[in-house]
C-alpha cells in the first residue's frame, strides 16, 4: 500500500501550529469545529497561507443545513476569493437541495469561483439519499475528493459503506474517511479500505482554564485542542499500515 496522507482539521492558530509540528500532510482550515466547521477568518487564512503545509479553507457561512440562499452564496464566493488571496491550496465546499441531494447548480457556481484551487466536497455528502448519484455528480463537477463518514455519525461505524463508496468512485476522485478517526479507531478502518488519505481532528479534551470566562459565556466548560503528539502518533500508525 502506498503512503496514506493525513489531513488535520483545525480552527485556530494554536491548532494550525500543532498540526504542522505533528507532521500533518494537509490542513482543513475552519472556525467553529464544534458545529462541524465554518469559514475561517481572513486573518487565520493569511496565517495558514504562510504555513509549510497546504491548507484548504472550509467555505460554510453558518451552522445548520447546507441549503443556501442568494446572499449566502454571495458570501461564499467572496470567501473563496479570500482563500485564494491568502495563498491557500484549496477550498472545502458543499451545498444541498431541500431533499438532501447535492445542489449541482450552486456547486457548479462555487467551483467556477474556485478555479485554480483544489476542491473537496464536505460532509453534506453524508446527507444525500443516493450515494451513487452523488458520487457521479461530484466527479462531473470536478471535485478531487469527498470527505465522508459513510453516512454514519462516525467513519468507524460505516466501514462497509465506505468500502462501497471507494468502489463507486473507481479512482475518479478520492474517498476521504473522516469523523471519529483516531489513533484508537484507525485499525477498524485500515487496511479494510483502499484509501490514500484520512481526515482527523487529532484533538484532546481538556477543561477550560478560566472559570470566569466560562461563567460569562465566552467559552464552553471543555475544549478540544489539536495536539501535536496525537498528530504524530496517527501519522506513525498510518505509516505502519502503508508499510
Amino acid at each position: 500500500m502506498s503512503r496514506i496522507l493525513l489531513e488535520v482539521c483545525v480552527d485556530d492558530a494554536e491548532g494550525l501550529a500543532a498540526a504542522v509540528e505533528g507532521g500533518a500532510d494537509r490542513i482543513e482550515l475552519c472556525s467553529a469545529l464544534a458545529v462541524g466547521g465554518l469559514t475561517p477568518s481572513a486573518g487565520l487564512m493569511a496565517l495558514a497561507g504562510r504555513a509549510p503545509v497546504p491548507a484548504y479553507a472550509m467555505i460554510r457561512p453558518r451552522p445548520g443545513d447546507f441549503v443556501f440562499n442568494v446572499d449566502e452564496l454571495d458570501i461564499m464566493r467572496r470567501d473563496i476569493d479570500a482563500a485564494r488571496a491568502a495563498g491557500l491550496a484549496g477550498v472545502v465546499l458543499g451545498a444541498s437541495l431541500a431533499d438532501g441531494r447535492l445542489d449541482a447548480q450552486v456547486l457548479g457556481e462555487l467551483i467556477g469561483q474556485a478555479a485554480g484551487l483544489g476542491r473537496t466536497l464536505h460532509r453534506a455528502f453524508d446527507l444525500v439519499p443516493d450515494f451513487a448519484e452523488a458520487i457521479e455528480n461530484a466527479a462531473e463537477l470536478g471535485f478531487e475528493r469527498i470527505l465522508t463518514s459513510g453516512g454514519a455519525k462516525t467513519a468507524p461505524e460505516a466501514v462497509d459503506m465506505l468500502a462501497r463508496l471507494v468502489e463507486l468512485a473507481d479512482g475518479r476522485l478520492s474517498i476521504l474517511p473522516g469523523s471519529g478517526v483516531t489513533v484508537h479507531t484507525i485499525g477498524q478502518i485500515l487496511p479494510k479500505l483502499r484509501v490514500t488519505e484520512v481526515h482527523s481532528s487529532c484533538a484532546i479534551r481538556e477543561p477550560a482554564n478560566d472559570a470566569k470566562v466560562v461563567e460569562m459565556g465566552f467559552a464552553p466548560p471543555e475544549r478540544r485542542r489539536t495536539d501535536a503528539a496525537t498528530v504524530s502518533a496517527l501519522k506513525a500508525r498510518l505509516g505502519a499500515f502503508a508499510a
